[in-house]
Order: structure tokens, then C-alpha cells, then sequence
């Protein structure tokens, strides 16, 4: 099972919601309605809120998201 690297960029991110209405499997809001990723998938390393990992079952929803965002603060990449 392929895994990716998921990451919202706080600093771009306008809160616009459009990824967490997209992909709620991979996103949420945090107080200031900013995108963080969903625990489940959060990097264990240091349980950074806008860093996960998430594998094949939710990597399309994950790249829709990042394809709708306004201000391109999403990355989703392939982990090798």
C-alpha cells in the first residue's frame, strides 16, 4: 500500500473550508478554522496538527482537496 505525505501550510491557509468539506477523512478545522489534519492520520514524530501520513484509501479525497484549494496550501506527495 502506497503511503503519502499530507501538509497544510497554516501560514497560506485562509480558512475557507473548501478541504475539510472536500476530504473530512483527512481534515478539519482547528480554532480559528484554519485546516489541521484529522489525529488519525497526524505524524506521530512530533504530532504536528498540519503533517500526517495517510495511505492509498484516502489519497484521492486528500488530492481533491489540494485541487480545490484556493491558495494551494495543501501538499500531498508520495512517501518513498
Amino acid at each position: 500500500m502506497t503511503k503519502y505525505r499530507v501538509a497544510v501550510d497554516k501560514d497560506t491557509c485562509i480558512s475557507c473550508g473548501v478541504c475539510y468539506s472536500t476530504c473530512p477523512e483527512v481534515f478539519e478545522p482547528d480554532d480559528e478554522a484554519k485546516s489541521q489534519i484529522v489525529s488519525k492520520y497526524r505524524s506521530s514524530v512530533n504530532q504536528s496538527m498540519s503533517e500526517g501520513v495517510i495511505d492509498d484509501s484516502v489519497a484521492e479525497c486528500a488530492q481533491s482537496a489540494k485541487d480545490m484549494c484556493p491558495v494551494q496550501a495543501i501538499t500531498v506527495e508520495e512517501k518513498e
